[in-house]
C-alpha cells in the first residue's frame, strides 16, 4: 500500500521554531519529526510514500530527496496553496490506488499501530478506517463519538468539559478512492480551508461507514504545541538502544541508555544520566551535568559546570560555562553567555502557561523553561522566566531579566542608572 504524508503547514503554533524550517523537521531524539514518521512507516512494511509540501518545501527536500538513505522511495507533492487537509490529500488522487494510507507529519507513532489499522481496514473494508486515541485534553483535538467501534459524529475542538468522549482524531487514516468524490463537494470551513472532518462528515451523512482503530495512548504523540516536543522527546529517547561511538576522557561518568555519535568528545568530570543522546561532534564538559531526556545536537557544545536537564539543544549551539538549562528547546545556532540560567518553575507551582498564536495556552506542565528560535545569543549572567518564547536572530545583553517574548531579530538591552559616590575612610 502507498503512504500519503502531509507536511505542507507552516506550524504557526511552533513559532519561532517553524520561522526558519517547517515543523517536521525540527529535532527530537537526534533525528527530524519526519523522518522518525518515513522509518515508522517503513518498519510497518510500507516502501513507497508521497509527501505533500509546501512551506518551505525544499528544505524538506534537500533533507530526504528520492528517500534512498532511508531505504525508501519518495516522490513529493506540492500544495500550491495551504487550503487544508482535505485540499492536501486531493493533490495525490493522480498517485495513489484504490485503498492508501495517510498519515499527518508531525505525528510519532509505533509500527505496530500502522500495522494494525493497515490490517483492521482489510479486514473490514469499510469507506475509511481512522485512528482514534484517548487524551486527557479532547477540547484541542478533534473529538469522535463511538458506537461499537464505529465513529457515528466528529467534533472539532469542542468546549472544556463537552467533549462526548476522550477519544479523538489520530491522523492516520485509510481512505478508499471514495474520498475523494466527497472532498469534491467539501465546502470551506469559516477559516476558509477544505478540512478532512468536512468530507468524512459529508461521506458519514450518506450512510457510508467510518471504522475507528484504537491507538493505545503509549504508542502515539502529537507535537502541536512547543511542550509537545520535550514529550516526543522523552518517549522516543526511552525506547533507544545504547550506542557509544565517540571519544570519552577518563572520568566521565555515564549511567542508562546513551546515544553518543562519532565525533563527539565527552570531557573529564561530565555527569550523562540517560536516557541522553549526543549528536556528531558535540563537545561536552568538563565538570558538567547532562540530565535525563536530554538531545544535544551535532557540533553542541556544553561548556564546563553547565547542568543541562530535560532539553532539546539543536545543532551549533554553544552552552557558554556556568549555565543552566531546564525543559527548554534552543534552537540552532545559539551562544550562551556564561551564567546564562533558564528558570523553569514558578513560585506558586502551578502549570506553566505559554503565548500560542495570541492566546495564553496552559502546557499542564509544571516545569517548563523556554523556547528559542535560532540564533539567539545571550550575554553573561542573562535570566529567562518560565514560559518565555525568544525570537530568531535575537540579541539579549548581560543581565538582562527576561518575563515577556521577546519578537524576532530583536536587541533586548539592559538600561540601568549607576550612582557613583566617593568612599570615606
Amino acid at each position: 500500500m502507498k503512504a500519503v504524508v502531509l507536511a505542507a503547514g507552516k506550524g504557526t503554533r511552533l513559532k519561532p521554531l517553524t520561522n526558519t524550517r517547517p515543523k517536521h523537521l525540527i529535532p527530537v531524539a537526534g533525528k527530524p519529526i519526519l523522518e522518525h514518521v518515513l522509518l515508522a512507516l517503513k518498519k510497518a512494511g510500507i516502501h513507497e510514500i508521497y509527501i505533500i509540501v509546501g512551506y518551505r518545501a525544499e528544505m524538506i527536500k534537500d533533507r530526504f530527496s528520492d528517500g534512498s538513505s532511508l531505504g525508501l522511495k519518495i516522490e513529493y507533492i506540492v500544495q500550491p496553496k495551504l487550503l487544508g487537509t482535505a485540499d492536501a490529500i486531493k493533490t495525490a488522487q493522480p498517485y495513489v490506488d484504490e485503498n492508501f494510507l495517510v498519515v499527518y507529519g508531525d505525528l510519532l507513532f509505533t509500527p505496530k499501530a500502522i500495522m494494525n489499522i493497515l490490517k483492521t481496514h482489510k479486514q473490514s473494508n469499510p469507506s475509511v478506517t481512522m485512528a482514534v486515541t484517548p487524551v486527557a485534553n479532547p477540547e484541542r483535538y478533534g473529538v469522535v463519538r463511538l458506537e461499537e467501534g464505529w465513529i457515528i459524529d466528529l467534533v472539532e475542538k469542542p468546549p472544556r468539559g463537552r467533549a462526548p468522549s476522550s477519544f479523538v482524531n489520530a491522523g492516520i487514516y485509510v481512505f478508499s478512492e471514495e474520498i475523494f468524490e466527497k472532498i469534491a463537494k467539501t465546502k470551506p470551513s469559516p477559516r476558509g480551508e477544505l478540512e478532512i472532518i468536512d468530507s468524512l462528515k459529508l461521506l458519514m451523512s450518506e450512510g457510508r461507514k467510518v471504522l475507528a482503530e484504537e491507538i493505545p495512548q503509549n504508542e502515539w504523540i502529537d507535537t502541536g504545541y512547543p511542550w509537545n516536543l520535550l514529550e516526543a522527546n522523552e518517549w522516543l529517547l526511552k525506547h533507544m538502544e545504547s550506542s557509544v561511538k565517540g571519544d570519552i576522557e577518563d572520568g566521565a561518568v555515564f549511567t542508562g541508555r546513551i546515544v553518543i555519535e562519532e565525533g563527539a568528545h565527552i570531557k573529564s568530570g561530565a555527569y550523562i544520566e540517560g536516557p541522553v543522546y549526543i549528536g556528531r561532534n558535540a563537545n561536552v564538559g568538563p565538570n558538567c551535568y547532562v540530565r535525563p531526556y536530554t538531545s544535544i545536537g551535532n557540533e553542541v557544545r556544553i561548556g564546563n559546570a553547565c547542568e543541562i536537564k530535560n532539553s532539546i539543544i539543536m545543532d551549533k549551539t554553544h552552552i557558554g560555562h556556568l549555565s543552566y538549562v531546564g525543559d527548554s528547546i534552543i534552537g540552532e545556532n545559539c551562544n550562551f553567555g556564561a551564567g546564562t540560567k533558564i528558570a523553569n518553575l514558578r513560585f506558586d507551582r502551578k502549570t506553566v502557561k505559554m503565548n500560542i498564536k495570541g492566546r495564553r495556552v496552559d502546557s499542564g506542565r509544571r516545569k517548563l523553561g523556554v523556547v528559542f528560535g535560532d540564533n539567539v545569543s545571550t550575554g553573561i549572567g542573562a535570566l529567562f522566566m518560565p514560559g518565555v518564547k525568544v525570537g530568531n536572530d535575537c540579541w539579549i545583553d548581560a543581565g538582562v531579566v527576561v518575563k515577556e517574548d521577546v519578537p524576532p531579530k530583536t536587541f533586548l538591552r539592559l538600561r540601568q542608572n549607576l550612582e557613583q559616590n566617593e568612599l570615606r575612610s
